[in-house]
């Protein structure tokens, strides 16, 4: 089975853009669990965060520098958001693609399994 954002990457599979380049994809989620909910995607595939290697430091730590950018952008910095990368099954990955959430626009409850 191909991965889904793969096929969203490659455009096979409509989505709401938010931002892209060469290096990262970040789109609505189909799903929202909040006003402002979006992923942010490498273009590069790993499935998970366990497939991280020494070469992906980079492409991580700007993932997380882009998300600080895009929550500026959609207003939710100052009153606060939440990053969830979620990695294999029982963290609640669904797709076996990377993806950083950004979740905001309310207030978050904790804990939040």
């Amino acid at each position: 089975m191909e991965c889904i954002f793969c096929n969203i990457l490659k455009g096979k599979i409509p989505s709401k853009q938010v931002y892209r380049d060469e290096n990262y994809y970040a789109f609505e989620d189909i799903n929202p669990q909040a006003p402002v909910h979006i992923l942010v995607v490498p273009i590069k595939h790993i499935p998970t965060v366990n497939d991280l290697t020494e070469t992906d430091k980079d492409l991580i730590s700007e993932m997380f520098l882009l998300a600080k950018k895009i929550a500026k952008e959609k207003g939710i910095a100052e009153s606060g958001y939440r990053l969830v990368l979620n990695c294999q099954k029982d963290a609640g990955q669904v797709i076996y693609h990377i993806h950083l959430h950004i979740i905001g626009g309310r207030a978050m409850k904790w804990p939040p399994g």
